[in-house]
């Protein structure tokens, strides 16, 4: 906490990125362990979800259900303390690899949702967008045997909830009826990047102004082992900014960082944030 506080101070502006390990505190399940190994099965791709239905059936069945963890999820002591960070003037811009809106709901106002938001839904067709609320009612609705809890997963441990608001299904997904866009009849998806997505450009060109900007970068949670988070990082590097890395194992951007940290991420920006404040406080 007292090597995180004093580089803090060192820097006036920072350029924070944050994935999963951020929301592992508030029971989100992350995707890959210490070593970088995927924890969970792969995740679905763009390709598989558009053309094969029996994907996209199964997809919807099993998001029905991991949705609503993700939707009761509440902001933990690393969302509260980034967000006392942004309003303490110190964070240029936030960018996060998660799709839970966990750093809005601490407080952060100074958002990109690089990989957008699980909590909406759009038209491939016409682009429309809808609460993801009203895509789980009319799930609920066309499939009401969905209802009910994950399965207990084989190796034990808690119950079957996966990343990004999956979830182990215990019933059979063949026959899962998918709503169509109420107004073109078009394939509906989830407001997010899929493994084999592009970002957005324009988030990316937003992310890097800010990264021009800033004077040091805060890596929390992320191993940086999608290019989509990693790209800022080396870009960083490229351009001589501290790079302060807090995250429970190995990731792609270790070689990079001025400081590297592990542990609890709540309870390691939750006490430098604190001794941050009392300082400014005393100044």
């Amino acid at each position: 906490m007292r090597e995180l506080c004093e580089r803090l101070q060192r820097h006036a502006s920072w350029f924070v990125l944050t994935g999963a390990g951020c929301s592992t505190e508030s029971g989100i399940p992350a995707y890959r362990d210490e070593t970088g190994a995927w924890r969970h099965k792969a995740p679905i791709q763009l390709g598989e979800f558009l053309h094969d239905e029996r994907v996209r059936r199964r997809y919807w069945a099993r998001s029905f259900l991991g949705f609503q963890r993700v939707q009761q999820a509440l902001p933990n002591a690393a969302h509260r303390a980034l967000a006392q960070l942004e309003q303490l003037g110190r964070v240029q811009l936030l960018v996060t690899q998660n799709v839970d809106r966990l750093h809005q709901k601490a407080g952060s106002r100074n958002v990109i949702d690089l990989h957008g938001q699980l909590a909406r839904v759009a038209c491939l067709g016409c682009s429309t967008q809808f609460e993801r609320t009203q895509m789980q009612a009319w799930l609920r609705e066309q499939n009401p045997e969905l209802s009910g809890e994950p399965r207990e997963p084989d190796r034990g441990g808690a119950r079957g909830y996966a990343p990004d608001g999956d979830a182990d299904l215990e019933a059979d997904a063949a026959s899962v009826r998918i709503p169509s866009c109420p107004r073109c009849g078009g394939l509906l998806k989830p407001a997010v990047v899929f493994f084999g997505e592009t970002v957005p450009p324009d988030r990316v060109r937003t992310s890097y102004a800010a990264l021009e900007q800033a004077e040091a970068v805060l890596v929390v949670g992320s191993s940086l082992a999608v290019f989509s988070g990693y790209r800022f990082v080396r870009r960083a590097a490229e351009r001589g900014k501290p790079i302060v890395v807090a995250n429970n194992g190995t990731t792609r951007g270790d070689r990079f960082a001025a400081l590297k940290l592990g542990g609890s991420c709540g309870a390691l920006l939750a006490g430098a944030v604190e001794r941050l404040g009392s300082a400014g406080a005393g100044a």
